[in-house]
């Protein structure tokens, strides 16, 4: 019920808060693991989430984990996308892949090698159009349990579609708002977030992403949602 109510019971990236405006607020993420993938919707009969089951079966969310160990991976929250490239501060990007590791999606659980190890993930979700362009390419990601300071800590994946990276700190101005995310809404919120922050002097350095903190059978009256543009 609670997950139908809106209540959030997984694991949310830290931040800190930096600055609070009317309406909105600035906040800074330090650095973390993305697990990442590049997909074309067209390939998944238009479905511009179809990434979500290719990294959701990395961490073991649907089944047996695709990662080398394999290790579970805990799912946290929030999900994010974007119709547009996103500027994201990463170091050293690690493509792996190898025999099946599975990763739960709940608090980590740690087994001896070669069994299932729970591995939690954390958020945020993040999904791109490349180009910004419809019908182009998405990026997908799924930020990893903070637990994993290095790409090479997390669960190396067996779908070579799966990128391991290191994202960097970042600033994100964040606007947080309820109901669904249809793209009529988001576009507006994103237009006033981006207005917002310029007027108050903040330098926007790249396009927004959409974050959704509950899955899609919550009640939209009581859904988070959030618009993030880094600045």
């Amino acid at each position: 019920m609670g997950i139908v109510l809106g209540k959030i019971t997984v694991e949310m990236p830290k931040h800190e808060v930096v600055h609070t405006g009317a309406g909105y607020e600035v906040r800074k993420y330090p650095p973390c693991v993305a697990a990442e993938v590049t997909y074309d919707p067209a390939e998944m009969k238009g479905d511009r989430d179809g990434g979500f089951t290719v990294l959701a079966n990395y961490i073991g969310a649907l089944g047996r984990p695709q990662n080398t160990k394999p290790e579970k991976i805990d799912m946290t929250a929030p999900v994010i996308t974007s119709g547009e490239p996103e500027s994201i501060a990463m170091t050293a990007p690690v493509i792996t892949s190898g025999e099946p590791e599975s990763i739960a999606m709940t608090a980590p659980v740690i087994t001896k090698a070669g069994e299932p190890e729970p591995v939690a993930m954390t958020a945020p979700v993040i999904t791109a159009d490349e180009g910004g362009k419809a019908g182009g390419k998405m990026i997908m990601q799924f930020l990893l349990p903070s637990k994993y300071s290095k790409a090479e800590e997390a669960p190396r994946p067996t779908d070579e579609r799966v990128v391991l990276r290191e994202v960097g700190e970042r600033k994100y101005g964040v606007v947080r708002f309820s109901g669904l995310t249809g793209d009529k809404v988001v576009k507006e919120k994103a237009e006033w977030l981006k207005a917002a922050l310029e007027k108050d002097g903040f330098a926007v350095k790249g396009p927004f992403v959409l974050a959704r903190y509950n899955p899609p059978f919550t009640l939209p009256p009581l859904r988070t949602n959030e618009i993030m543009i880094p600045v």
